[in-house]
Formats: structure tokens, sequence, C-alpha cells
């Protein structure tokens, strides 16, 4: 990773999807990736730049999967829109281990994994629609790499900023990093004094209208 993706990452550490989820619906934005589910409850938080890669049906002979994991950068999460097909994998056994030897962050899947066990074995973080033991070659192949992609449709630009855990993925806007990371610590502030004043004794409904939760996520 550059010096300025690691200064983005850092924006987002000890934040999670539900905070920055809530973030991107007050300033507007989209980024919730619907359908996109971890394979595991992580119970980490993943951070990390997109590294993309469009898979399209293959043709006639058929193109190849692709060796684009030796392009990606430790820290990277692998971002691969495979048109949402659940009837064949794009991510096995060898991508996980060589993915986890490499260092790189996660892999998220518009489509499905298999090798299911591995990826748990290794805890390599894998986020998709489902799992499916069917292989993708000759069944499709890679389109481009780096390029816009649509995953659960929310739109990835490559080196958008993915954050990932146990509810799911959300993409941040590159340009829009700092502005989303800020809101969503002001939100995260807002809710962990409610929870102070509900340990403290007043009821949800005085807690909430006292610092304005209902107001939080609403457009400015």
């Amino acid at each position: 990773m550059t010096r300025d993706d690691h200064s983005l990452v850092a924006l987002f550490q000890g934040l999670d999807t539900p905070g920055v989820s809530d973030a991107l619906d007050k300033l507007g934005l989209p980024g919730q990736c619907l359908g996109i589910a971890p394979l595991d409850n992580y119970s980490q938080v993943i951070v990390g730049p997109a590294f993309t890669v469009q898979y399209v049906s293959a043709s006639t002979p058929p193109g190849t999967v692709g060796d684009f994991v030796d392009d990606v950068t430790p820290g990277d999460v692998v971002v691969i829109d495979n048109g949402g097909r659940t009837d064949c994998t794009v991510w096995g056994d060898i991508m996980t281990q060589y993915a986890g030897a490499r260092q790189i962050a996660a892999t998220v899947i518009d489509g499905v994994c298999r090798d299911v066990s591995k990826a748990l074995g290794d805890g390599y973080p894998i986020f998709s629609k489902g799992r499916f033991m069917r292989t993708g070659k000759d069944r499709v192949q890679v389109q481009s790499v780096n390029q816009p992609v649509s995953i659960g449709t929310a739109r990835v630009s490559a080196r958008d900023i993915v954050i990932a855990d146990a509810n799911g993925v959300v993409i941040v806007p590159r340009s829009r990093a700092e502005e989303v990371a800020a809101c969503a610590r002001q939100i995260e502030t807002v809710e962990a004094d409610i929870r102070a004043l509900i340990a403290e004794g007043k009821t949800l409904k005085e807690a909430r209208a006292a610092l304005g939760y209902h107001s939080l996520q609403r457009k400015a």
C-alpha cells in the first residue's frame, strides 16, 4: 500500500461497518454491499483499499481466470465482480493460501467461493453471496482489473476503501474517506454517550431524546 493508502485506512481504525453505514446514509452516499455476507463471524474489522477484478462469461475458446493475485499488494482487499453468479466459483483453496501468504487483507466476491474449510482453517476473511463447489474455469474469464465494478449493487473503483466485518461489507469512495470517517466517529460518540446514560439509569427513550438519536443517520 502507498502512504496515502495507509493514511486513509488509519482513518477507519476502531470503526465498524454499522457505524460507517450510518455515516454513508447521513451523507447521502451508497456503499452497502447488498447480499454479501461473511464466511465466518469475524471478530476483527478489515479495512483496506480495493483491488478490483471483473469476470464475464467465458468466450470460445475460453479465456483465463487470471493470475491477477500476483499484482495485489499486502493490505489490499481483493474485490471480485462475478455478476452475482452462484453457479460457479472464482475463489478456492489455492487462491486462499496464496493470498494469505502475501498478506492480502481479505476477498469480497459478488458470487461464490469454494474450499471453505481451507479459508476457515486459515482464518482468511472471505465475504461472498455463498458457497458452491463448481469451478469457474472455462465458464468465466477475467475481463478487467482495477476498473470500476459492482458488488451487491455498490459501485467499487480501484483503491476505494473497503470496510468488512461480521455484519457485511461497505465501500467508501476514496475521495470521501475523510468525511465519512469523521461522520462515523461522530455517530459512534453519540451512541456511546447514549449507552452511558442507560448505564446510569436513564430509560432508552430519555437517553435517545437527550442526544438526538433519531436524527443521527438522517441526511443533513
